[in-house]
């Protein structure tokens, strides 16, 4: 089990080898053995999958970036399928930071908006709040960041 009070701040970058899968749109977007963790104080993990492993032809790049204290300049991505659009969905870091020089070019997602994203074969919940990716296992402890039943995190 993993306490999300324990992670520390500032956030924390590691790689995981856990089976992650994302379907969207009906289709899978991501299968690896192979991904990025940032863990950060009462957040739920953000997972960044490696682009080898991300089937890219269902991006295009969205309008907009935002920035992150920690890992800088992120660009959005919209997810798109034959009949419909996520908008920005996905996201990534093409220059980050260099404590985060690792995530150049990974790309993260919001759980929320997919058919599903699962590690090591269990459903993910996301993260409450629509501006949050992280994803949360069975193995995590919270409260988390986001969750309108603790206002003192939000």
């Amino acid at each position: 089990m993993e306490r999300v009070d324990a992670y520390p701040r500032p956030p924390r970058l590691e790689q995981c080898q856990r089976h992650i899968r994302v379907e969207a749109l009906g289709m899978v977007l991501c299968e690896s053995h192979s991904s990025l963790r940032v863990l950060e104080t009462f957040h739920p993990p953000t997972y960044y999958l490696p682009p080898e492993a991300v089937n890219q032809a269902l991006l295009e790049p969205a309008a907009g970036s935002s920035t992150c204290e920690w890992k800088g300049v992120a660009r959005y991505f919209d997810l798109v399928g034959s009949a419909s659009r996520l908008e920005r969905a996905v996201w990534c870091y093409p220059n980050p930071t260099a404590a985060f020089a690792a995530l150049a070019g990974w790309f993260a997602l919001y759980p929320a908006l997919m058919d599903g994203c699962w590690v090591d074969g269990q459903l993910v919940l996301p993260q409450p709040g629509g501006f949050y990716g992280g994803w949360i296992t069975p193995d995590l402890i919270g409260p988390f960041k986001g969750d309108p039943l603790h206002p003192e995190l939000i």
